[in-house]
């Protein structure tokens, strides 16, 4: 029994469902993986996805303005990604008057593209090993800070020597905990258009209700277009650009999705930790997660209902809501998924054949070294996580007077320091002031302010501020300080370095958030990252471990924003008894859901008209129009916007999102209820031609029908 528990935590089976898991760099696939795909109905080798002497699916696919995926879909570098990943871009051309974000935006010429200032894509050109440079000279004899120290230096000079052209740049990242390093040669263009986006009652239709359930009806995409200067190279902004000539782009396949369909999924996952002891994730699932989900349900409530009574409030809120959001319910769903999973025993058991293993040797420490190390950072990672949640990414003004105490800090290193920083931050304020509601503000800053003195541990509390009357605190704030506008931080910063230094320390507001800033760099990060750098040493000699004791296993490196393939079947799956998911979604669950003039759910007239004629064009099937479809893809965080491409290379799908039951796959990949959901390409093609009528960007693609041979 615990040798089958094994092998089902791992992912490692004969079975099709256990193969589908992991995240393979694509320079890795010849052999067992190449061989896995095809088992699952891939007609492509691994030259075909990976390759530096040709054109290759590599080719096509950027990390989409560093935390999203894209890919180029046309010979004239039309972008595809997801709308949420453009819904900043949309938000920042958007006014009451032009309300792209309500109403779509569509650049039915090519002169009417928007360009993007600061948006940036990159390509990955070459992926090398480079293990052995970069560990020559360390040792387990040695200290871990003197490894990490000639490691830093290895790295520093192996990117000196490396050859590439000048408009290209070097970096190294760790796989597996940092046993073993991989080398990235990389193109990053900084032209970036805005071509086409549809209204958010398509692209984000159902919202927050909808976010991370099934099924979703959701047209979960915008385009974007790559400008080169007239060698094809990266170039600054410029109106001479040109659209940029991929080495690859993706064909679009309008054959449709059914049921065991390979699935390939392409893209920059940003962070998983699949091989976490037990009681690691025993802490995140029943002490880290639960405080960070009771802040952010408070910050949403209050936001969520400005929103809906204040329409300039809900366009300057609208991308912070949903990305607040997005992570809130992605934990409730992760502590679920964890729990239903029974994953914790699961490793337990899995530890307890490891200890067995290992007795006698010197890695049978490491377990319980894992044990006393997780129970010295309990408080203050509860501390830190509270802190980021707080300070950091809900109370604005408590993010501003961090940012402050940040510009005092750099006094420090004298006035014409503190004169550069000062003015960055007041063009970071600008932009920020323009989506900022005090109102709005004052209400979270109250709620939360209160849970943090409730529930942040004292040793991590300062003292100054640990018996505040928050409601005194609140109105004295919001009604006098600096703080709450930019014309007040405009003057507030001007003058000599002292001079602004001593109107911050009058301000109502400052010395409070002096205060909750400071303890974070003076205790909660030194203390954090002492323990937290003894975890990461021990948990590269247990994944390394790992890897030595079970040597046919099935082991795939953590995501970490690199260029990772991904491959599965579009599948259904049964979330509870009795219940089966089928895995399409289709338009006529967009009306089911109708409600007009709902902040979620609401649907124009002319899609509720193009229903009901049923004039989906050639992207209908069988009298439906498909929306959404499912897949046993291994996806996380950064795959938004990632490519679906079927057993020819075809494009058939856009990534977005995962079921709610399986979000827990970045802790625990479980293939009988993780999977990813994509918007279906024949959706997107038919909200471009039929719904915007957008034709020049249809006629732009290379439209293909693989299954009837065309």
């Amino acid at each position: 029994m615990k040798k089958r528990i094994l092998v089902l935590f791992l992912g490692i089976s004969i079975n099709l469902i256990a193969q589908q898991g992991g995240m393979w760099l694509p320079s890795q696939l010849e052999g067992a993986r190449e061989q896995e795909m095809k088992k699952l109905g891939s007609n492509l080798s691994a030259a075909m996805i990976y390759a530096i002497d040709k054109p290759s699916l590599k080719d096509a696919i950027v990390h989409f303005n560093g935390g999203c995926t894209a890919e180029v879909i046309s010979k004239k570098g039309l972008l595809l990604t997801n709308h949420h990943c453009g819904y900043g871009a949309i938000q920042s051309h958007s006014t009451t008057e032009h309300d792209y974000l309500q109403d779509g935006f569509w650049a039915y010429k090519q002169k009417e593209e928007l360009a993007n200032p600061n948006m940036y894509v990159t390509f990955i050109k070459r992926i090398d090993d480079v293990t052995t440079q970069v560990l020559n000279g360390t040792s387990d004899e040695n200290a871990p800070k003197i490894n990490k120290n000639i490691i830093s230096e290895n790295i520093k000079k192996i990117v000196e020597k490396t050859k590439k052209e000048t408009w290209q740049k070097a970096k190294i990242k760790p796989f597996y905990k940092g046993n073993q390093y991989f080398l990235f040669i990389t193109e990053t263009y900084e032209d970036i258009r805005l071509v086409g986006a549809p209204p958010s009652s398509i692209g984000k239709f159902g919202a927050d209700t909808d976010n991370w359930m099934w099924p979703r009806h959701s047209g979960d995409f915008s385009l974007f277009r790559i400008y080169a200067d007239k060698n094809n190279r990266p170039a600054k902004y410029n109106k001479k650009n040109k659209p940029y000539k991929p080495v690859h782009y993706l064909p679009v396949s309008t054959d449709g999705v059914a049921e065991n369909d390979f699935t390939l999924v392409f893209g920059f996952p940003g962070r998983t930790n699949e091989y976490l002891p037990a009681v690691a994730l025993d802490q995140i699932v029943y002490k880290l997660n639960p405080a960070k989900i009771a802040i952010r349900d408070k910050a949403l409530k209050i936001v969520d209902k400005h929103m809906r009574s204040n329409k300039e409030i809900k366009i300057k809120y609208a991308s912070k809501f949903a990305s607040i959001a997005n992570y809130w319910k992605k934990w409730i769903g992760e502590n679920q998924g964890i729990k239903k999973s029974k994953a914790i025993a699961k490793k337990q058991d899995l530890e307890n054949i490891f200890a067995k293993k290992v007795a006698g040797t010197s890695a049978e420490k490491l377990l319980p070294k894992f044990k006393i190390l997780y129970q010295e950072i309990e408080e203050v990672a509860l501390a830190r996580d509270i802190w980021i949640e707080t300070v950091y990414r809900n109370v604005e003004l408590l993010n501003t007077a961090f940012r402050l105490y940040q510009l005092e800090r750099s006094a420090q290193k004298g006035a014409d320091d503190f004169t550069k920083q000062r003015d960055k931050l007041l063009k970071q304020l600008k932009g920020f002031y323009k989506n900022y509601d005090a109102n709005v503000d004052k209400e979270v800053f109250t709620e939360l302010v209160a849970l943090y003195f409730k529930t942040n541990p004292k040793k991590y509390t300062p003292k100054a501020i640990i018996n505040t009357n928050v409601a005194k605190l609140t109105e004295k704030i919001y009604s006098k300080s600096a703080l709450t506008s930019y014309d007040k931080m405009e003057k507030l910063l001007q003058g000599d370095m002292q001079n602004v230094l001593d109107k911050l320390a009058k301000d109502v507001a400052y010395p409070f958030g002096k205060e909750v800033s400071k303890i974070f760099y003076e205790s909660i990060n030194p203390d954090y990252f002492v323990i937290q750098d003894k975890i990461a040493n021990t948990q590269k000699k247990y994944m390394k471990a790992l890897m030595e004791q079970f040597p046919k296993e099935r082991f795939f490196p953590d995501a970490n924003s690199t260029l990772r393939v991904t491959f599965g079947q579009v599948k259904g799956y049964e979330p509870k008894d009795a219940v089966y998911y089928r895995p399409v979604s289709h338009l006529k669950g967009i009306v089911e859901k109708y409600i007009p003039n709902d902040y979620e759910f609401d649907v124009s007239q002319k899609l509720l008209d193009l229903y009901k004629t049923k004039d989906f064009g050639s992207y209908g099937e069988n009298g439906k129009l498909p929306v959404n479809f499912l897949g046993t893809n291994h996806t996380t965080g950064g795959n938004s916007g990632s490519p679906v491409i079927d057993a020819n290379g075809n494009l058939i799908g856009l990534n977005f999102d995962r079921v709610w039951e399986g979000t827990m796959s970045d802790l625990n990949y479980d293939a009988e209820i993780c999977r990813n959901i994509m918007v279906d390409i024949r959706y997107i093609l038919f909200v471009i031609d039929k719904y915007a009528e957008a034709k020049r960007l249809i006629k732009e693609m290379d439209l293909v029908q693989p299954k009837t041979g065309d």
